[in-house]
């Protein structure tokens, strides 16, 4: 080292330059996180305790159907009857001209559905037939029939859809309700995921993760075959007892680190391991859907010991009666391309549809006759939209549709949720959004003010920015409210 490096290192300016980075962070670090690690010894604030909303909430918990790959809102709640008159005509250049489509070339031509559209119910929600037992309970919905999105590819749009962000990183919706509002169960965790369909979302485990959140706020995936959670019973040869003391030791030599390096993630492990013992007498019981009433299992369409969309809509009827605060199930399999008949309109998408539509509508059924419904909130929808023209895919003969952007539908029901509404319109081809747009960010305030939280409030500071689920925007969609 030079005689000028040497005097370097000892200067006051260099000292503060490099204490950003020790002494200065440490500090900074301990400001920020003093209730952090308060609550992590046990001493206040528990950050899995409850916790009051910023004003009285209509929900307290929710329930989120993502139907990922995007189901068609043209073959199911947006009826077109001039789209269906022009069926098989070229769609004016007015409306593609600098369009970018995920796989359309060229000109393409207008699809109809193909399915029929009734008012459904006193409140004459107009709904395919495709949905013949959402129909039964058309009056229990708000439908919006005006989203729109920026992102037209799957895992960035259903990253976008859960998070707020198309880039992965940021903490998902239920991530941000549990880190705001703490969770109602000892035994559980506060967000639970739950998965079916042909794989998992494109998005990933991005789509439920805690982003810069302490990792305990992230979705906790129960599986579909064997245990529901990795390692839930005990080796053989290891008692109750004997977890308990090696579970007690553990906390042990992790507070000390804990108190010693001052890292949160450290509390997070802790939490984890005491979670984890606790749910090893919760969850078996939970998950035993066996021993539901046979009037039930006839209601949702369930069969105990098959992974199916039906077995998770009555597990998270399960899940929130023991305090859960949101639950979200994954139902892949809704990018109907037309490439073939496993990606068609006329053979895939009413597939989907029967494995969806029965368990969707039992759950409303069910929630309500418990008398759940009311202080629950049920959200259905995907990632974005559907074109109104038949892509025909390398001259493919089967009928499909692109990726659309522009407007989609979802519904939502139960609590503080307008009755046998409808929210926004599309123009006659279902193609631009004519009246009340509804972007990602006003849907996430919605539901977030559903829950008694301003969007606005709910932040997290981090790398020197509060950040929020919706961003620097969002607007709550009043209209869909009752």
């Amino acid at each position: 080292m030079t005689e000028s490096e040497q005097l370097k290192t000892i200067t006051r300016r260099h000292f503060f330059k490099q204490a950003g980075f020790g002494i200065g962070a440490m500090a900074l670090a301990s400001l920020m996180n003093d209730n952090l690690f308060a609550a992590s010894a046990g001493r206040s604030d528990d950050p899995f305790a409850p916790r009051p909303p910023h004003f009285p909430a209509k929900a307290k918990r929710v329930i989120y159907l993502f139907m990922a790959g995007a189901p068609s809102q043209l073959d199911l709640f947006d009826h077109k009857p001039k789209l269906a008159e022009l069926n098989g005509e070229k769609i004016p250049e007015s409306f593609i001209k600098g369009e970018r489509f995920a796989f359309i070339k060229g000109a393409p031509r207008l699809l109809g559905s193909p399915y029929t559209f009734k008012p459904r119910g006193q409140s004459g929600i107009e709904l395919s037939d495709l949905l013949p037992h959402l129909t039964e309970v058309a009056d229990e919905l708000a439908v919006i029939r005006s989203l729109h999105t920026t992102q037209f590819n799957h895992a960035p749009a259903q990253i976008f859809m859960n998070s707020g962000h198309q880039i992965v990183g940021r903490p998902s919706m239920g991530a941000w309700l549990t880190y705001g509002l703490g969770s109602e169960s000892r035994d559980l965790p506060g967000f639970v995921v739950l998965l079916s369909g042909v794989s998992n979302p494109d998005g990933g485990k991005s789509c439920w993760g805690s982003g810069f959140l302490p990792t305990y706020y992230q979705g906790v995936e129960f599986r579909r075959q064997g245990e529901p959670v990795l390692s839930v019973s005990n080796p053989a040869g290891v008692d109750a007892g004997a977890r308990r003391d090696s579970l007690d030791a553990l906390k042990d030599l992790n507070q000390y680190h804990l108190d010693d390096v001052r890292d949160p993630e450290i509390a997070t492990r802790i939490a984890a391991y005491e979670m984890a013992f606790r749910m090893q007498s919760s969850v078996p019981e939970l998950t035993d859907i066996s021993k539901e009433p046979a009037a039930i299992h006839a209601l949702y369409g369930t069969e105990p010991g098959k992974a199916s969309f039906a077995n998770n809509c009555l597990l998270a009827r399960r899940l929130i009666e023991r305090g859960v605060r949101f639950v979200q199930l994954y139902h892949r399999g809704w990018d109907h391309h037309g490439t073939g008949q496993g990606d068609d309109l006329l053979t895939s998408l009413p597939r989907l549809c029967r494995e969806t539509d029965r368990a969707a509508a039992a759950l409303i059924t069910d929630l309500k006759q418990r008398g759940l419904l009311e202080d629950t909130l049920i959200v259905w929808g995907g990632e974005f939209g559907r074109t109104p023209m038949n892509e025909e895919r390398a001259g493919s003969k089967f009928l499909g549709r692109d990726h659309h952007p522009r407007a989609f539908s979802a519904w939502l029901a139960g609590a503080g949720v307008k009755r046998g509404a409808t929210v926004g319109q599309t123009d006659e081809f279902g193609y631009n959004i004519v009246e009340d747009p509804v972007d990602v960010h006003d849907l996430h305030a919605t539901v977030l003010h559903l829950m008694g939280i301003d969007h606005t409030k709910l932040t997290y500071s981090f790398q020197g920015r509060e950040f929020r689920l919706t961003d620097v925007s969002g607007n709550v969609v009043s209209k869909a409210l009752a």
